[in-house]
């Protein structure tokens, strides 16, 4: 499978957390991540955690299929429950994503929540996501999600040409994930997100902005634009090695992030995190905006990351091994780490600097602030932020940021 998980040290058996990963969290949001790995076929640019049914309904796949998996994801939500105690957080957000979540039933979704509802309760205002592409939803399916209250939907279109769409593998038709927006506008989503991708092979200047062009007018109000990455161990990546397609030129990735920021700034999106933007704050992402400026997350499902308190765990990667862990009565934690006061200080720099509102310079070594200084001076960083000690990039800047952050962080 592709990705990797790292080492780390063992989680316990019943999923406890070391007493200073509590300390205080009744000050943090707390967020659920919900992961189904189930696709009907996997995009040759994808190393996600997922899985066809095929995969799994082969030998030794340990029989896990759609049927009830909602089922295990409730059994870890109820085994959050007991590692945290009598922590009195409400759910902020849920994001469920995956793989494709809406190939599970409307009411396996809603399983789910009802799970985090029952175990923890949903703030008034929580903001529940889900993932889905085009092909796998219906306005009957969107109109039982929004019952069982999910509020925000963000749909997989990456592109608008066919072309493009055929070296991403993509299943849906050009102009299928904006006829989704309207459905789900129809069934009541008041948050409705596309994503694009950019730099595809045989991706033109002139497809991108076609793809802009018809995001935009299918009237979300939450755009993300990616630059396509060749992963290691996809098809994408192999039919680059054997010089079937040429790899992303990184000039014109940067040129279309520019188009991005023109042609979405002009339809009155901003961006808030280098590749997110949306109509106004209250369209921005809240469950992403709690991983980027460190927040506590559960994660549930396989391969799934979670964080609270500084304590960072990952579960084990395979349905099969997930759901044997569970029906033992064990985490699925396949690993641990405790990171220093160092650690989340980088994590800081490395999140919010993507973010508009920057970081603070407090964040900075001496040494990170001589080269904020420099930066500023090089037109990467706002000279007008840097005065208010604050470390915001600009546009140029954003295009560089993988390059700074290092230099900020050393």
């Amino acid at each position: 499978m592709p990705s990797t998980l790292p080492d780390g040290e063992p989680v316990p058996a019943d999923g406890a957390l070391p007493p200073s990963a509590t300390a205080g969290a009744a000050a943090r949001p707390l967020a659920f991540y919900l992961h189904v790995p189930f696709c009907a076929s996997r995009c040759g640019y994808c190393d996600f955690n997922t899985y066809t049914a095929a995969e799994l309904g082969g030998p030794g796949s340990g029989g896990v299929g759609r049927e009830g998996y909602a089922e295990l994801v409730e059994a870890e939500i109820r085994l959050a429950r007991k590692a945290l105690g009598d922590d009195p957080r409400p759910a902020s957000t849920v994001f469920v994503g995956g793989g494709t979540p809406t190939l599970l039933p409307p009411d396996g979704l809603a399983r789910m929540l009802d799970a985090i509802r029952g175990e923890f309760g949903l703030a008034p205002d929580a903001e529940v996501t889900t993932e889905a592409n085009p092909e796998s939803v219906t306005p009957a399916s969107l109109a039982a999600l929004r019952e069982a209250g999910f509020t925000r939907i963000s749909f997989g279109m990456q592109s608008a040409r066919p072309h493009v769409l055929a070296v991403l593998e993509r299943a849906h038709a050009p102009g299928r994930p904006e006829a989704c927006v309207a459905e789900a506008r129809a069934a009541g989503f008041e948050h409705v997100n596309l994503d694009l991708i950019h730099g595809t092979p045989g991706e033109t200047d002139a497809d991108w902005r076609a793809s802009l062009e018809a995001a935009i007018g299918a009237g979300p109000d939450h755009v993300s634009a990616y630059s396509l990455i060749v992963e290691d161990g996809t098809r994408l990546a192999r039919r680059v090695r054997r010089g079937e397609v040429p790899a992303p030129d990184e000039d014109a990735q940067a040129d279309r992030y520019l188009i991005a920021e023109e042609t979405l700034s002009a339809a009155g999106f901003s961006w808030y995190e280098i590749s997110n933007w949306a109509t106004g704050p209250g369209a921005r992402c809240r469950h992403n905006l709690l991983y980027w400026t460190g927040a506590d997350w559960w994660g549930a499902g396989p391969g799934a990351h979670s964080h609270v308190g500084g304590v960072r765990w990952w579960n084990v990667k395979h349905p099969a091994a997930y759901a044997r862990a569970l029906a033992e009565g064990r985490s699925p934690g396949a690993g641990r780490e405790l990171l220093s006061a160092e650690d989340r200080r980088v994590e800081r720099v490395l999140l919010e600097l993507r973010l508009a509102e920057g970081c603070p310079l407090s964040l900075l070594s001496p040494a990170g602030r001589a080269a904020a200084e420099r930066a500023a001076r090089e037109g990467l960083l706002s000279s007008e932020a840097l005065a208010e000690d604050r470390a915001v990039l600009t546009l140029q800047g954003r295009l560089l940021a993988d390059a700074l952050t290092r230099d900020l962080t050393d």
